[in-house]
């Protein structure tokens, strides 16, 4: 299986922001559309990620900040200032276990798909961890329906 039919099935909705972009509209936009991040793009080019994980540095940097004396209010924040600048990418050919081995080796939860220079989706742990159990369940199935003598109550 390939990054693609992860794709395909997944759909490709990318939700984008610049790296001028408040961090805090980030916050609500993740928080209202239950994503966990965010492709940055400069132009019609991929600048970097923006996650969850990058937001959380940020805000514990910040407060280590304020602890020594003032800093600029958390409203504040840039997009810029919080991003992921060179983020792990796959391609849609990239084999899906491959693009699993990756993910764990690079710390990456959220992966942008490219095809070219264009950012056509973004595949995240989760729909890997969906793609291989359903891969996995369909194997058993046909196995199951291959093999005669198998329970029949067990074939549902």
């Amino acid at each position: 299986m390939q990054v693609r039919d992860v794709l395909r099935v997944k759909g490709g909705a990318i939700f984008s922001v610049t790296p001028e972009s408040r961090l805090s509209e980030c916050v609500i936009t993740m928080s209202e559309r239950d994503i966990g991040s965010v492709v940055v793009m400069e132009g019609n080019k991929l600048a970097g990620m923006l996650t969850f994980r990058e937001i959380i540095n940020v805000l514990s940097k910040r407060q280590k900040e304020q602890r020594v004396g003032p800093t600029p209010p958390i409203a504040d924040i840039m997009v810029s200032e919080a991003m992921d600048r060179s983020p792990f990418v796959s391609t849609q050919t990239m084999e899906l276990d491959e693009l699993r081995s990756k993910m764990v080796e690079h710390h990456a939860r959220y992966v942008p798909i490219l095809e070219g220079e264009k950012v056509v989706g973004v595949i995240s742990f989760h729909d890997v961890a969906k793609a291989v159990l359903e891969e996995r369940n369909f194997e058993n199935r046909m196995l199951k329906g291959y093999i005669k003598d198998w329970p029949a109550e067990e074939r549902a």
